[in-house]
């Protein structure tokens, strides 16, 4: 057998030439001691080809209709063969590669390798960082739910208030005017033709730059990068501590990656891919739109600052994170390597993560937004199952009170904690803010009878903490 595949190897070979295609990039030598910091780029190229692979199967299937995209992804999901498990790996590979090209571009300004001479494979992977989040944005809309559609809305609505240009750019993303049809086939387009095939050419240049440059050595403390020896003590280095790419620095890259597609795989299998929403219906305002968990974070900054400013830092926000990014290596493409010299870059690395971290968990929890499937309160919270009480804890899961308002851990948090509002209220006070509404909450005074109010207050008013208890 293994003089079968030896000897159709040699044949192909001979024919087609892949080694002499591949031997530029299996046999170049890197540095010896790379280790497994070095996995991500090579991980983030494996979760693209799972893209591929997965879209293109999935694309048999999904038709780009308005009529049409929402019936066949349920087909895909519940009724295609292995369409669930297709559908699971192509979203799990978008956060793979999400979170690969994030540790990529960590590691290398952690480990400084974009000074020089390295400076265009930063900005190359830059570049292949928004792509890929440009990709799992508009990958999003493909499931044409109500989620996806509201979430197309609010890019509209962002991309509107840019100077000059704002109201063609937002007329471009919807295809028209409002969202329809004519905005899923253009995000089609654009999901499976127009970014794939740009990462794919900036791909292809940024592998091409590896190849140029070669692999960085790991940073040294005391050793810093000057432009005019640079490239000769580089060379040097190589030849005495360089081994060739394949196989002696190939098998973590295959070990690592094998990993990663076995972990998409068997999240696909076992946790299946994201529930649909209801169809897209521009009448029901109560959806709650929120973009996949790699954007989240994003989400939870414009919601979280003043009205105000929203519209600047819409703009800004991204267009200043690309600069500075972007400006990197024209800051400082010279001097000490070690992240040990450099605390500034550690501090970068870990304030970005927080930071992040920070927003991400905000936007899962989403306060702002209310609940609109609080489910209805128990009696043990109730306290009773008859009286005023009850008929006002009833009145308060029928009014939606419930959907702003947390009552012992039932309900909303966009509007403030009801729990113990016995303790912080009268009762005089609690019918003028009932009938009058406040900021965010609408005046009920025309909406309920004088025995409802009555009701309604008994149970707030019930709403104390035990004796004894703080």
């Amino acid at each position: 057998m293994k003089r079968l595949i030896m000897a159709v190897w040699k044949w192909t070979d001979d024919r087609i030439g892949i080694s002499d295609m591949l031997g530029p990039s299996m046999g170049h030598l890197v540095p010896k001691d790379s280790k497994w910091w070095y996995v991500f780029g090579s991980a983030t190229l494996l979760a693209f080809i799972v893209q591929v692979v997965t879209g293109v199967a999935l694309a048999f299937a999904y038709v780009s209709s308005s009529s049409q995209a929402y019936e066949t992804l349920q087909f895909i999901t519940n009724q295609a063969p292995f369409g669930r498990i297709l559908r699971g790996m192509h979203y799990y590979g978008a956060s793979a590669m999400v979170l690969m090209v994030g540790a990529h571009l960590a590691q290398t300004f952690l480990f400084g390798a974009y000074k020089y001479p390295r400076e265009m494979n930063w900005a190359t992977g830059v570049l292949l960082l928004g792509m890929t989040l440009g990709m799992g944005f508009t990958g999003q809309l493909l499931r044409w739910d109500q989620t996806a559609a509201w979430s197309v809305v609010v890019a509209a609505e962002q991309a509107g208030r840019v100077p000059i240009i704002g109201d063609w750019l937002a007329r471009f993303i919807l295809g028209g005017n409002t969202i329809g049809g004519a905005t899923l086939s253009r995000f089609f387009a654009i999901h499976v033709f127009l970014i794939p095939g740009m990462l794919i050419a900036f791909i292809g240049v940024h592998l091409w730059l590896v190849l140029r440059h070669g692999i960085s050595e790991p940073p040294v403390p005391g050793q810093p990068v000057d432009p005019k020896t640079y490239r000769q003590s580089y060379h040097k280095f190589l030849e005495k501590h360089g081994h060739p790419f394949f196989p002696d620095g190939a098998w973590r890259d295959f070990v690592f990656g094998t990993g990663l597609i076995v972990a998409i795989a068997l999240l696909a299998i076992f946790v299946g891919p994201p529930k649909l929403d209801l169809p897209p219906d521009p009448s029901i305002l109560g959806a709650d739109p929120r973009p996949d968990w790699y954007l989240l974070w994003y989400f939870a900054l414009l919601a979280l600052i003043p009205p105000k400013v929203e519209g600047f830092v819409m703009i800004l926000v991204p267009a200043v994170i690309g600069t500075m990014l972007l400006i990197v290596p024209l800051m400082s493409n010279k001097g000490e390597r070690a992240a040990s010299r450099r605390p500034w870059s550690i501090a970068v690395v870990c304030l970005s993560v927080i930071l992040i971290g920070s927003l991400w968990v905000v936007g899962v929890a989403s306060p702002w937004s209310p609940n609109f499937n609080p489910g209805r309160l128990p009696v043990a919270v109730i306290g009773v199952e008859a009286g005023p009480v009850f008929q006002g804890a009833q009145l308060f899961d029928d009014r939606g009170c419930l959907n702003c308002h947390l009552v012992k851990g039932y309900g909303g948090r966009r509007g403030p904690d009801l729990t113990y509002i016995g303790d912080e209220l009268t009762q005089d006070n609690m019918v003028i803010r009932i009938v009058n509404g406040g900021v965010n909450m609408p005046a009920f005074g025309n909406m309920l009878k004088p025995g409802e109010i009555d009701d309604l207050v008994a149970f707030l008013s019930s709403r104390k903490r035990e004796k004894g208890k703080l």
